[in-house]
């Protein structure tokens, strides 16, 4: 049939061929292939309705193995593209958004632009034009226009008299690409007096971003002690005061509420239970009351949940926690995500990190808990979602806002309203929680 089908081409003069280009992402992408069709031509009778017979010719096609025709080239003489001359770093930019203009395919628009730096950057995109395809090395500038933030202003503005002055040790900043940003101020502290000395800070990162504040210090003979005037709150009150619908009421412990009586904290309304699994500060520590707190909560019939306290700056160390706390259930299940739990804001320049840093090690954080089977959770407070937490995997969010009612618009699936609470069957304070059973925990 073929040789048939050729010779009726040949014979009736006919010319075919067509050419096109597979786009994938990535360099996964096969060479372009065109395919060569060749047409049967099929005569026969045909009734027509005056009852007459006439000819008539019928066509089909039938296409034959694909035929490569692409070629790996240099771009064509007219070929043009244009890009963004300059991208913010750390954002994600796909090569379809980085090109601006261009008269050819881009094979790979998915690709994304490296932005892990600023400066000069290069990157090498593939086109296919005139069934040529061939590579292209495009100039672009990652920048940094963000100036630092600031997480401390001075929330206790103490200096001791008679020693000397850092103000490193009052404020807390952060940048979202410089790791190391300078703290500078203007105006005197002159702590061989006691006195209130106002001044302004300011923060510059390495790229020229400034942000600048006022406080004033107070130079004391003695730095005071935190005064704890907040008023206690029972949980038949805390639960009266927010008489939601479709939500759970629970607490969080730590060693810090020892020997805790479960079955009264049940009996006292109590659905649910976070509880610390350990923390870290320069070494890793089981809270010694994390089993005890498992096995009691868990016998007298409450969910529970459990969280870790670190001051983690590196990658590793935060997958080597996520795998040890992993070790530790055992295989056991929870009723709630694992939470991930960093709080060491007052002073976060100690830590040598930016803010994409700890925010790409909370990613690591549920990556690595997800790959035994278990959620991640974050934990924080309203003022530094806002203006810390970026929650790139959209996980769910443990809030902590103590106000009579949370003016956080963002989403949250818990929300820890105090942490002055009452309740039977624990000595001392104890933190207050509300679930939002339609919220969702995964």
């Amino acid at each position: 049939m073929k040789r048939i089908i050729i010779g009726i081409l040949m014979l009736c003069g006919v010319a075919f061929a067509s050419c096109g280009s597979t786009v994938v992402q990535k360099a996964d992408y096969p060479d372009n292939q065109a395919t060569v069709a060749g047409t049967e031509t099929v005569t026969g009778p045909q009734t027509t309705t005056a009852g007459t017979t006439a000819t008539t010719t019928t066509t089909t096609t039938a296409t034959t193995e694909s035929a490569t025709t692409t070629v790996t080239g240099e771009p064509p003489a007219d070929f043009k593209v244009e890009c963004q001359p300059t991208v913010e770093v750390y954002t994600t930019v796909s090569a379809a958004d980085f090109i601006t203009d261009n008269n050819a395919e881009l094979l790979t628009p998915d690709t994304l632009i490296d932005t892990s730096e600023t400066g000069a950057r290069t990157t090498k995109l593939e086109f296919f034009k005139d069934g040529i395809k061939f590579e292209k090395e495009i100039s672009y500038t990652v920048t940094d226009t963000q100036a630092p933030v600031i997480l401390n202003s001075g929330w206790e503005p103490y200096a001791k008299k008679g020693e000397a002055f850092d103000l490193g040790k009052i404020v807390g900043y952060v940048d979202n690409y410089d790791r190391a940003p300078k703290l500078t101020y203007t105006g005197e502290v002159n702590t061989a007096e006691n006195g209130s000395y106002p001044i302004t800070a300011t923060v510059t990162d390495s790229s020229g971003n400034a942000t600048s504040f006022d406080l004033t210090v107070l130079v004391l003979d003695e730095i005071p002690k935190a005064q704890d005037n907040n008023a206690r709150v029972d949980f038949a009150d805390f639960k009266a005061a927010h008489p939601y619908e479709n939500v759970r009421y629970g607490i969080d412990v730590s060693a810090w509420q020892t020997n805790v009586d479960y079955n009264a904290v049940k009996e006292a309304g109590v659905q649910f239970v976070f509880m610390r699994m350990g923390y870290c500060y320069s070494d890793l520590v089981k809270d010694e009351y994390y089993d005890r707190n498992m096995e009691e909560a868990t016998k007298a019939g409450l969910d529970v949940g459990v969280y870790f306290y670190c001051t983690d700056n590196t990658e590793e160390k935060v997958r080597e926690h996520a795998k040890w706390m992993v070790e530790q259930l055992g295989g056991r299940k929870l009723a709630f995500p694992i939470v991930f739990d960093w709080e060491e804001f007052g002073r976060f320049q100690r830590y040598g990190m930016n803010s994409h840093d700890l925010n790409e090690f909370f990613e690591a954080f549920c990556d690595e808990v997800g790959k035994a089977g278990y959620t991640g959770m974050l934990y924080s407070s309203r003022n530094f979602l806002l203006n810390f937490w970026t929650n790139r995997g959209n996980h769910p969010v443990w809030l902590a806002h103590y106000v009579d009612e949370t003016n956080y618009e963002g989403d949250f699936a818990v929300w820890q309203q105090s942490a002055y609470g009452r309740i039977a069957g624990i000595e001392g304070d104890v933190d207050f929680n509300i679930q939002y059973m339609d919220r969702p925990l995964s």
